[in-house]
């Protein structure tokens, strides 16, 4: 979850800001979509779609039976209602990559991660990120715990009363 938040990041940091870069040559958007397949970007996407559409239910359906039913019809899985989202997601996440590396750049890196340990990097990354993050807390609520004990004993070794 946490790689697509960077890519989405990234894709509109591309939009606000690299309006007026070159277009990446064909070559490389070739090679840039490549990676974003063997990457699956698309769908992690797709996996944040359920949420946003249960989220926009009500909105659009506005507590009318008939509009939630037609609603859950046009969104079922496999529709194509949000097709044009995901190209445009993933065109974006391709032209961000293919201005970020060059086109060897681009094909080593969707090399590795076509292969077994890619692969597993790929499913494990959130997870890891998702533990990392928490060693991060962890760690530093420790560090700020005994930092505050330290500062309390030095202000009181100055004859601060806390």
């Amino acid at each position: 979850m946490s790689r697509l938040v960077l890519t989405i990041a990234g894709a509109l940091l591309l939009l606000i800001c690299g309006a007026s870069a070159q277009a990446p040559s064909p070559e490389a958007m070739s090679a840039a979509r490549k990676l974003v397949v063997t990457l699956k970007i698309a769908d992690q996407y797709r996996a944040l779609l359920p949420q946003l559409l249960l989220k926009l239910r009500p909105v659009v359906a506005q507590d009318r039976p008939e509009i939630e039913r037609d609603y859950d019809a046009v969104t079922a899985p496999g529709s194509e209602i949000y097709t044009p989202a995901l190209t445009s997601m993933i065109d974006q996440v391709a032209a961000l990559y293919a201005q970020s590396f060059s086109i060897d750049e681009l094909r080593q890196i969707e090399a590795f991660y076509a292969q077994p340990a890619g692969k597993k990097f790929l499913e494990k990354s959130d997870a890891l990120a998702q533990a990392s993050a928490q060693i991060g807390q962890d760690v530093s609520q420790k560090a700020a715990d005994e930092l505050k004990q330290r500062l309390i004993e030095a202000l009181r070794g100055k004859g601060h009363k806390l």
